[in-house]
């Protein structure tokens, strides 16, 4: 989190110095400083964050309190996934969200100092000529483009595979709730519907429904609200096997 030390960029310059200042930090803390990020990253804690600074350095720290705050925040509560995924998926999730939040960044600085849409055009253009933050994390350059219909397509081929996952409460991890696809026989529909209407969040306990998100806890088979334990459906098609928060607790005091 940023007291903003730093000088406020006004030119096209200025901006892409900040916006290399930041990303080379976040680099860092994802490749050659990944222990101290990975332990910082305590799931036990708060809503954490992590800043890229315009000097080159990061640190976790919580949102700001302020709102609006003075700049775009980063990705919330990175920290709740960390053991709920193998260490490179979350890595790379994270760095996926970073550059995001860089070019957030970059873009609100544009906006507000006005910049016309020529000097825009050269700042999108001088960002673009660095390879993303997720390229360096993963050593995959252009993939989060080139490959991230097959690898969506990939997901959705492997859940419907598991067809005895498919035929449990709600629906497997890591997909969002959708009617089956039309191949599935019309009586596999009504028995998952069957199913669905006993199911209750063993977070607040309330009843499934058809237009929300769950996650089934690998550990003690419980059904959750995404909203309720933090996950998104994004976040699910990167966790290889998930743990609600009473599991994982659990865990951490043996």
């Amino acid at each position: 989190m940023e007291g903003n030390p730093h000088p406020v960029p006004r030119t096209v310059e200025e901006v892409f110095s900040d916006f290399r200042g930041r990303r080379a930090g976040l680099i860092k803390a994802l490749t050659s400083d990944v222990q101290k990020f990975y332990q910082e990253c305590d799931p036990e804690k708060e809503n954490l964050c992590l800043y890229g600074l315009p000097n080159e350095a990061w640190e976790v720290n919580l949102p700001v309190e302020e709102v609006p705050p003075e700049l775009p925040e980063p990705a919330l509560g990175i920290n709740f996934a960390r053991d709920g995924m193998q260490e490179k998926d979350w890595l790379s999730l994270v760095a996926v969200h970073s550059d995001s939040w860089l070019l957030a960044v970059a873009f609100y600085f544009g906006a507000r100092f006005g910049f016309g849409k020529n000097e825009r055009k050269r700042l999108f253009q001088m960002i673009n000529d660095l390879p993303t933050i997720f390229e360096v994390v993963t050593g995959n350059a252009k993939q989060p483009k080139d490959q991230s219909a097959p690898h969506n397509n990939s997901s959705k081929n492997k859940s419907s595979g598991k067809q005895s996952r498919q035929s449990e409460l709600p629906q497997s991890k890591g997909v969002k709730m959708s009617p089956l696809p039309k191949e599935e026989e019309e009586s596999g529909e009504e028995e998952e519907e069957d199913d669905e209407q006993g199911a209750t969040c063993g977070a607040c306990g309330d009843n499934y429904g058809a237009d929300e998100f769950w996650i089934c806890c690998d550990v003690c088979e419980r059904w959750f609200h995404g909203k309720c334990v933090k996950i998104t459906p994004a976040k699910a098609e990167h966790i290889k096997q998930y743990k609600c928060p009473g599991c994982s607790s659990k865990r951490a005091r043996v």
